[in-house]
C-alpha cells in the first residue's frame, strides 16, 4: 500500500511538472518567455513547447491586426487655422520580445503608439494649409504621416499597417466665425450687384428715353412734312377748282362753312339780316 501511494505521488508530481514545463502557442499568438522576471525569448511557432518549470513563465501576445483610435484633438495648421482631427491606425506586434523590453505591457504599447501617431500628425498638419488638407493632396499628407509613424514604431517591435485621417473639422467657434465672414461677404457682394443693376437700369432707361425722344421727333417731323404736302396738294386742288368755276367754288365753300357752323352751334344760330353768310339763303327758290 505504501508503494502504491509513493507511485501515485510520483505520478502526480510528474504530471504537475509536465504541466509546468509545457505550454501551447496558437496560430495568432506569440509566446514571450520570461525567466525570473526578465524576457529572454519568444516563440512564434504554433504548437506545444517546453520551458523550465518554476523558473520560466510564459506570456501570450496577440499578433493579429489591431486597431488604435486616439481621441480627437485640436491641431493648428500651417495657415494658423484650428481643426478638430481624429485618426485611426492599424498595427500588429511583430516582435513580442522587443516590444516587451521597450514597453512592458500592452496598455503601455497602445499609449506610446497613440503619442507617436498624435505627434506625427501634428508635425505633418502644421506644415499644410486647410485648402490642401481638403483637396486631393490629403492622401499624400496621410502617406507622409504613415511613413513617419511606421519608422518610429519599428524600434518598438510594432509594425504599422495603415494610418488614416478619419475626420478633419473646424471647431464650432471657428465654423461660426467663418460662416459670419462668408455671410458678410455675400451681403457686400449683393449690395454691389444691386447698385450695379440700378446703374444699368438707369443707363438703359436713359437710353430708352433718348431713343423715344428721337423717334417721336422724327415721327413729328415726318407728320408735319406729310401734312404740309397734303395741305399744299389741297391748296393746289382748291386753286384748280377755283380757276375752273369761281362761283361754284365759292358756293361749295359756303356750304362747308354752313355745315361746320350749324353743327357746332346747335339748332339755333343768331345772325344779322345783311350777313354775308346768309346771302345764299336769300337766293333760295321759293
Amino acid at each position: 500500500m505504501s508503494r502504491l501511494r509513493i507511485l501515485s505521488a510520483v505520478a502526480v508530481a510528474a504530471a504537475v511538472l509536465a504541466l509546468l514545463s509545457l505550454y501551447t502557442v496558437g496560430q495568432s499568438e506569440a509566446a514571450l518567455v520570461v525567466r525570473l522576471g526578465r524576457p529572454v525569448g519568444v516563440q512564434v511557432e504554433p504548437g506545444l513547447h517546453a520551458k523550465m518549470p518554476f523558473v520560466d513563465s510564459v506570456t501570450l501576445v496577440d499578433t493579429r491586426l489591431a486597431g488604435l483610435e486616439p481621441p480627437s484633438e485640436q491641431i493648428i495648421l500651417g495657415d494658423q487655422k484650428r481643426i478638430e482631427a481624429q485618426v485611426y491606425a492599424r498595427y500588429r506586434i511583430s516582435d513580442a520580445l522587443l516590444c516587451s523590453r521597450a514597453l512592458r505591457t500592452n496598455e503601455a504599447a497602445r499609449s506610446q503608439l497613440s503619442q507617436i501617431v498624435s505627434s506625427s500628425l501634428r508635425r505633418a498638419l502644421g506644415q499644410v494649409v486647410l485648402a490642401r488638407l481638403l483637396s486631393s493632396e490629403r492622401d499624400a499628407i496621410t502617406q507622409g504621416v504613415l511613413q513617419e509613424v511606421r519608422a518610429r514604431a519599428a524600434p518598438l517591435g510594432i509594425t504599422i499597417v495603415d494610418v488614416r485621417i478619419r475626420r478633419a473639422d473646424l471647431p464650432p467657434e471657428t465654423s461660426q466665425a467663418i460662416y459670419d465672414r462668408m455671410k458678410s461677404e455675400r451681403q457686400r457682394q449683393a449690395k454691389e450687384l444691386r447698385a450695379q443693376g440700378f446703374q444699368w437700369a438707369q443707363e438703359i432707361q436713359g437710353k430708352a428715353d433718348r431713343e423715344r425722344t428721337v423717334i417721336l421727333s422724327e415721327a413729328q417731323r415726318q407728320s408735319l412734312a406729310t401734312r404740309g404736302q397734303g395741305d399744299a396738294e389741297a391748296a393746289k386742288l382748291y386753286a384748280q377748282a377755283f380757276g375752273r368755276d369761281a362761283k361754284f367754288y365759292e358756293f361749295y365753300r359756303a356750304m362747308q362753312t354752313y355745315r361746320q357752323a350749324l353743327a357746332e352751334s346747335g339748332p339755333t344760330i343768331v345772325l344779322s339780316p345783311n350777313s354775308e353768310l346768309l346771302k345764299y339763303f336769300g337766293n333760295a327758290p321759293r
